[in-house]
């Protein structure tokens, strides 16, 4: 403990110069830099052993930073420290530290412990660091973790960040339980950046909220062994969650908003670019995203017996623009989206999609996605029979005023359910469709009928029926009575009047039955539009 206004350390410390350097600068706010000016020797992830000139002891950091001396007069204090080998565990789990904290290019002998502690702002720069056991913390600024390597997981379970969470280009290993970030019940008042990200091991968010957005741009989650790369139910993103490629660092489109460990932006065309990759399964079923969940150029690689889940999602928009996964399943069934924005190239094929329940009001193609190919994908997504894929996309296409195509969708949706009939019904389903299809194609039971008639007409022209009753039939007309008995309801005064015998009763029963078929089914399908369906 120091003495108020004493700016000494306590005798029984023992200081090292290294931590007398630290000590001195922590009390005017500059930075103690113990690098030696060789870069391999100064890497903190490097083979190099660093020697007693730049060790400093937990404690005496522990010390500065929760009963630290004294500001010199006309300064701020603040812990900046580069270059330095921490030894020991740093604990300081429920303190508050009020000075800024900012420590780069160090080494770590043990875990950092801050569960339930409180800072203003708390970086770690590119930093190698055995294990972050960091639930509960609470910042009131931010919590940097940019370009360091974690060997045993970070743990930020409740955690509270009060500005923005940064982890660009941080590589982190899976702890005992295989997890490498357990964040679950994680709030970050604005952006979480994790781009470039290495994380091997799962990285969990269940629960998380974010404030603005979510970025996971050009990131690797490798957990191929386990169960899930990435296990965010019921995450909330303010504004948008970003699993898209990134700029690479020496491309001229990159940016450095934030220097020197600044955010990589969605790259133009030319960029060179890393794609955000995911080796293992992906949850963000129940989640909540403000603007859009955004997979473009992303590259999924699954076992079979592994999902990319986006169960019961909301988004206003969903851009599935990635690649097509070889194996596993793409599941979107009780989602909700306003613009599905997709290419026909990034879905999976037959048993690859569920999307039960799916519902989704515009369609936005990039790239040529034609009827057919909507057809297939709807397809792969019902293995067995369901009705709703098929009204969905026919709702979308009639809202946009694609009517033919709609009717397309629907009369596909019979031909599909025709499969599922028993032997008779399928018959007759066969029959309505070389008719009329189903009654989606008026038009071809207008040939149909004029084919009939005419038919109708040669034949009864060549051998008329004597008249039911002598001298009360009307003038015969092979014309009207072939109409006659074609049309059903109607009466043209013709059909009752004569009596056909022999095979002009056979044709004449052909004509009847043939009449009803392609009125009934004319009629179903004029229902149909009506009802919009």
């Amino acid at each position: 403990m120091t003495e108020p206004g004493d700016g000494d350390a306590p005798a029984d410390l023992q200081l090292t110069s290294a931590e007398w350097s630290m000590w001195q600068a922590f009390r005017n706010g500059s930075t103690c830099d113990l690098h030696i000016g060789d870069p391999v020797r100064d890497d903190p992830h490097g083979q190099h052993l660093w020697g007693p000139e730049r060790r400093v002891r937990a404690r005496v950091v522990a010390l500065l930073l929760l009963d630290g001396p004294p500001a010199q007069p006309g300064r701020v204090s603040a812990l900046k420290l580069t270059g330095a080998y921490i030894t020991d565990t740093l604990d300081v789990a429920g303190g508050t530290i009020k000075p800024f904290v900012e420590l780069r290019d160090c080494r770590f002998e043990a875990e950092v412990v801050l569960p339930e502690s409180r800072f203003t702002t708390l970086r770690l720069v590119n930093c190698a660091i055995p294990r972050v056991e960091a639930a509960r913390l609470h910042t009131e600024g931010d919590l940097h973790l940019p370009r360091c390597v974690v060997h045993s997981g970070i743990r930020l379970t409740d955690a509270h960040i009060g500005t923005d969470l940064m982890l660009n280009q941080t590589v982190v290993h899976k702890d005992r339980q295989g997890r490498s970030i357990m964040a679950d019940g994680l709030t970050v008042a604005q952006d979480l950046q994790a781009e470039m990200l290495e994380s091997y091991g799962e990285l969990s968010l269940r629960g998380a909220t974010i404030g603005v957005s979510l970025s996971l741009r050009g990131s690797r989650l490798s957990n191929p062994f386990g169960r899930r790369a990435l296990n965010a139910p019921q995450l909330t993103v303010e504004r948008t969650l970003y699993l898209t490629a990134a700029g690479l660092a020496n491309s001229p489109f990159s940016s450095s908003a934030t220097p020197p460990y600044g955010i990589a932006h969605t790259p133009s065309r030319g960029t060179r670019i890393q794609r955000f990759e995911c080796e293992g399964g992906m949850r963000l079923d129940d989640g909540r995203f403000g603007d859009a969940v955004d997979f473009e150029h992303a590259r999924f690689i699954m076992e079979s017996d592994q999902e990319l889940s986006l169960r019961r999602i909301q988004t206003p928009e969903l851009r599935f623009l990635g690649e097509r996964p070889q194996r596993g399943r793409v599941i979107l069934s009780g989602a909700r989206v306003v613009n599905l924005v997709d290419k026909s190239a990034a879905w999976p094929g037959l048993g690859g999609l569920w999307m039960a329940g799916f519902a989704y009001e515009t369609l936005i193609p990039r790239g040529h996605f034609p009827l057919a190919q909507r057809l297939q994908w709807v397809a792969a997504a019902t293995p067995e029979y369901a009705p709703e894929p098929y009204e969905m996309l026919a709702t979308s296409l009639r809202t946009s005023g694609e009517d033919s195509d709609a009717r397309e969708v629907l009369l596909a949706k019979q031909r599909r359910r025709r499969e599922t009939l028993p032997l008779a019904a399928k018959a007759w389903g066969f029959l309505q469709d070389w008719t009329v299809a189903y009654g989606y194609r008026p038009g071809r039971a207008a040939v149909w009928m004029a084919i009939l008639w005419a038919i109708g007409t040669i034949y009864f022209s060549m051998s008329p029926p004597p008249p039911l009753k002598a001298g009360e039939a009307p003038p015969w007309n092979p014309y009207l009575y072939s109409l006659d008995l074609l049309l059903p309801v109607i009466d043209l005064n013709q059909g009752a009047a004569w009596k056909p015998g022999g095979g002009a009763q056979w044709a004449a029963a052909v004509l009847i039955l043939a009449g009803w078929v392609l009125a009934t089914t004319v009629a179903a399908g004029a229902s149909r539009l009506l009802r919009r369906q």
